[in-house]
């Protein structure tokens, strides 16, 4: 017998508005069908579809489902803190907050990239590298906070140096921050206002860069647990590098003249914006006090004194010059002109440099 409590309850039921003696058939509902409305947003992610047209793509995604590396489990308790001094500490946290204001903003970086290549509805095999490309970054960025931690607790900006070379590091990073965020308005900016092939064409600059910065850390660094990190990350970064190559080999045959001169631009605002960790900051783009670059030296001959790889000025100014004329004669057979870069000796055509439309990524 229902209780009174259930009684209540029932009486405010509502009855379904239709009840249907039979189902409807599909071609009477046809005879009543509305068209929905068209999508008619410039950049909107819906609708959906999963198409392959470069199918090298989605292999190169299959392989980079398991990175095969977790920075939380890199020898981190072989590193010796203690038997560094105070400056040494603050010399390669340095690096490392250096490194940050490329790797550590990959993830944000990629990931608008990732949602804009939804926006204008590129291939599944582009977002989907997209989403690798991402989860890579994230763990670069890892590396570049654990390293930093353990070297000044608190960095690089929430705690107080003890040293002169310290004050001198947290300035320069102040300042690289500040730079940094300005790339990113410019980069908010660009992001939409490029094609696709002209992005990959940006990207693809930053990651023979990084490739080649990577290595040479990775060869010249005697701490055990960096050079681990650095192993790593070289292998993730020539899987992108595999990636754009892949993507430009289909799409650069079929450039524009304007796109082919746009991507000219784009690999002198790489090279510009990029040298800032492969080579010192030329001053198109880096607003830069007069004490950064000899405070930078200071940190680099302390950290290299600790069995830090950083390579001497020159030898970065050669591999750099070896990574951009290895770009070089991928795009020029396809009638893209490369830009001159003056300071590492290497002919080409004169551009202009737009700050607010900047784009590589590294």
């Amino acid at each position: 017998m229902p209780t009174e409590k259930t009684t209540g309850m029932d009486s405010q039921l509502l009855e379904a508005p239709t009840k249907h003696e039979k189902m409807p058939s599909a071609e009477e509902i046809l005879g009543n069908l509305e068209e929905a409305p068209k999508i008619t947003d410039k950049l909107n992610i819906f609708p959906f579809e999963w198409r392959v047209e470069t199918p090298r793509l989605m292999e190169i995604y299959e392989q980079s489902r398991d990175p095969g590396w977790n920075p939380g489990q890199l020898p981190w308790y072989t590193l010796e803190v203690e038997s560094m001094t105070q400056d040494q500490r603050y010399a390669i946290a340095y690096w490392w907050a250096l490194l940050s204001v490329f790797d550590a903003s990959g993830p944000a970086v990629f990931a608008r990239a990732m949602i804009h290549a939804y926006e204008v509805h590129e291939e599944d095999a582009i977002r989907k590298c997209f989403l690798s490309v991402t989860r890579d970054e994230m763990n670069h960025e890892e590396v570049c906070g654990r390293a930093i931690n353990c070297l000044t607790p608190g960095g690089p900006l929430g705690y107080e140096p003890e040293t002169e070379l310290g004050r001198l590091a947290r300035n320069n990073i102040e300042w690289l921050y500040h730079n940094g965020s300005r790339y990113w308005s410019g980069y908010k900016k660009a992001i939409e206002h490029y094609p696709m092939p002209v992005l990959f064409s940006s990207f693809l600059f930053g990651e023979v860069a990084s490739s080649t910065l990577f290595h040479s850390m990775y060869e010249s660094t005697q701490i055990p647990v960096f050079r681990e990190a650095f192993r790593n990350i070289g292998r993730d970064e020539g899987r992108h590098l595999s990636f754009c190559l892949a993507l430009l080999k289909e799409v650069l045959p079929k450039l524009s003249e304007e796109d082919k001169e746009t991507v000219t631009k784009q690999f002198r605002a790489g090279f510009i914006f990029l040298s800032g960790i492969l080579y010192e900051p030329p001053h198109e783009f880096w607003q830069l006090p007069d004490t950064f670059i000899p405070a930078q030296r200071l940190l680099e001959e302390k950290a290299r004194e600790a069995g830090f790889g950083i390579l001497t000025l020159e030898k970065r100014k050669e591999n750099w010059r070896t990574a951009v004329v290895r770009l070089k004669t991928i795009v020029e057979p396809y009638g893209v002109k490369f830009p001159a870069l003056p300071e590492i000796d290497v002919d080409g055509e004169t551009v202009a440099f737009d700050a607010d439309k900047i784009v590589p990524i590294f």
